[in-house]
């Protein structure tokens, strides 16, 4: 179903083809109101239109106003013009009344799906090999997996994809260490894990940086992996295996799908890449690398930045892996929408690379869409990267494990009567969701700071303060002795008191927000969303006794569809509300 600001913005686009039929006009800027006094919705396009058409804004307001009322827009209330030429837009009581018992009928709130065919493949969270999931792990993993699910409920086609690393130098120092020192793992003679695996990569790098035996030895290594040596490749699998076993572990927990797809999956593909590059003219040797120069880039002196797509000793690169993975993605997915998520001191390298891809041909940008979510760092509360107090990088399990011990120990205090395991599934729920939420609420541009105390709140902007609202509504439900089930065969809700009436605007506001997601990849805006929609709910639960008033009929119908609208986005933003607190 089309949201009330699609049908708003229609109107007023035939509105002003019809009042200005001799020009070529942009779609029109429908907004929310800023204020509720102005009312529901503002169109913002008459000043734009002044430049275009050479007329008062004002004036340009006052002819389209004619033309709406005049084709009878049923969803209209009143049409205000103020200021330099916006126009106010009021809704009709039985505009939002319709809107929201489809919503209550209609699959998925009724929310406008994407037509089929298109696909979008995600990039995301990407650890090492070989090493722990630590805190700069969490924000792609976060991040991703929020914007994956708002892409899924839409209905797109969804591959996400975890580009760990698997290949390069550092495994060829591991499998010549684990050759002489772990024979007995090689061997299948004994058991190991992601410690072992950690001292072994520590041990390794100390020699190989101390020892040139060790290093040439290392280096060989490197080159019998890409060669495809059985020895090397089943030690190189025994180390991905323990990795593999590590991240999942952490996946689980965050409730996070994803599809391993390494750096080592391109390696075939690399010299064909390096091929296509040349025979497009694309390459100048720099220094005995192979390297494209793009406009636009510089280095710090001023010089030409180069993208370095194969080294001067004939070896792979960042680069290279990425522009396989992208053809890749383009080619053999049939992706219509490329999505990468890691941190900003990444941009400048996704944004040549994307340069290069468009520049040999692989892309329309006009057909595919390619993005690269930047987000910032997180922060202790001293205002600092977030690391341990012996300064070593925050592990990601010990920040996850942390979270849920503290949301127990909240809970215990707030509610006695929960027993040990209810305090084991609702502390796990609000402890990982609060991690999550915390993340997701701010820009994901900005860094953030990350602090127990706030995120574990149970007011304010938070996933506990989301979760109470849930839970609270789910109360009123259950002391009413109307049989809800009855109620939503045939719902009729009625508005009559004003924050019941502010409360259903929000509400028809979620299909907007899930759009607004998707288009800028920014979950904040959900966040944002349902913020606001619990505090609507509590001025309503202030001013509107549901349970033995009249209107108690239609009052529950709206606690329900609050209930429904909130799980489903918390759900959208990986946070699984509870039941009970």
């Amino acid at each position: 179903m089309d949201t009330l600001s699609y049908q708003l913005k229609e109107l007023f686009s035939e509105a002003a083809a019809e009042a200005f039929a001799d020009a070529e006009l942009p779609s029109p800027e429908i907004t929310e109101a800023t204020q509720e006094r102005f009312g529901d919705y503002q169109y913002n396009s008459s000043m734009n239109l002044a430049k275009l058409l050479k007329k008062n804004p004002r004036e340009i307001a006052a002819q389209i106003q004619e033309k709406v009322l005049e084709a009878g827009a049923e969803q209209i209330e009143k049409l205000e013009i103020a200021g330099p030429g916006f126009i106010n837009i009021t809704l009709k009581q039985a505009a939002l009344e319709n809107f929201l018992q489809k919503m209550l009928t209609e699959p998925d709130l009724a929310v406008h799906k994407t037509p089929a065919g298109e696909r979008v493949v995600i990039d995301f969270s990407s650890p090492n090999t070989a090493k722990e999931m630590h805190v700069g792990h969490l924000r792609s993993t976060i991040i991703g997996d929020a914007l994956a699910r708002h892409l899924e409920f839409l209905g797109y086609d969804v591959l996400r994809l975890n580009h760990v690393g698997d290949w390069g130098t550092a495994f060829g120092m591991l499998i010549a260490y684990m050759k002489q020192e772990a024979k007995g793992v090689l061997e299948g003679k004994e058991e190991t894990d992601l410690s072992h695996l950690m001292a072994w990569y520590k041990a390794s790098k100390k020699r190989f940086d101390e020892d040139p035996e060790f290093k040439k030895q290392s280096q060989l290594e490197v080159v019998e992996l890409q060669a495809g040596n059985p020895d090397s490749i089943h030690a190189w699998e025994i180390i991905c295996e323990i990795s593999r076993r590590s991240y999942q572990e952490i996946y689980d927990l965050l409730d996070v799908d994803l599809v391993e797809r390494g750096e080592s999956f391109y390696n075939p593909a690399l010299p064909t890449v390096i091929d296509e590059f040349e025979k497009s003219g694309l390459v100048t040797v720099s220094d005995g690398a192979k390297c494209v120069f793009l406009e636009g880039y510089q280095n710090r002196e001023g010089n030409p930045l180069p993208l370095m797509i194969q080294k001067s000793d004939g070896g792979y690169n960042y680069d290279t892996t990425d522009l396989a993975a992208i053809q890749q993605r383009l080619t053999e997915e049939k992706a219509t929408h490329l999505i990468y998520v890691t941190d900003q001191g990444q941009a400048t390298h996704f944004k040549m690379i994307f340069d290069a891809a468009k520049k040999i041909g692989w892309y329309d940008a006009e057909k595919i869409r390619i993005d690269h979510v930047p987000f910032g760092l997180v922060l202790g509360e001293d205002g600092k990267k977030l690391r341990t107090r012996s300064g070593e990088t925050i592990q990601l399990m010990e920040l996850i494990t942390k979270a849920i011990e503290r949301a127990r120990e909240i809970l215990k205090e707030k509610n006695p009567s929960l027993s040990e395991e209810e305090l084991d599934t609702i502390g796990k729920a609000i402890g990982i969701g609060a991690i999550k939420y915390a993340d997701l609420s701010i820009n994901r541009q900005s860094d953030y700071l990350f602090s127990y105390d706030k995120m574990l709140r149970f007011e304010g902007n938070t996933a506990a303060y989301l979760m109470y609202s849930y839970v609270r509504i789910n109360g009123i439900k259950r002391k009413s002795e109307l049989d809800l089930s009855t109620l939503l065969k045939k719902p009729h809700i009625q508005l009559n008191h004003p924050t019941e009436r502010a409360l259903a605007l929000q509400l028809t506001r979620f299909s907007e927000a899930v759009a607004r997601v998707t288009k800028d990849l920014s979950p904040n805006r959900m966040t944002d969303y349902l913020y606001n929609l619990a505090e609507k709910f509590h001025a309503f639960f202030r001013d509107c006794r549901v349970v033995g008033s009249d209107e108690e009929a239609s009052r529950l119908l709206l606690a329900e569809l609050t209930a429904r609208t909130m799980k489903q986005g918390l759900t959208l933003l990986g946070v699984h509300p509870v039941e009970k607190m």
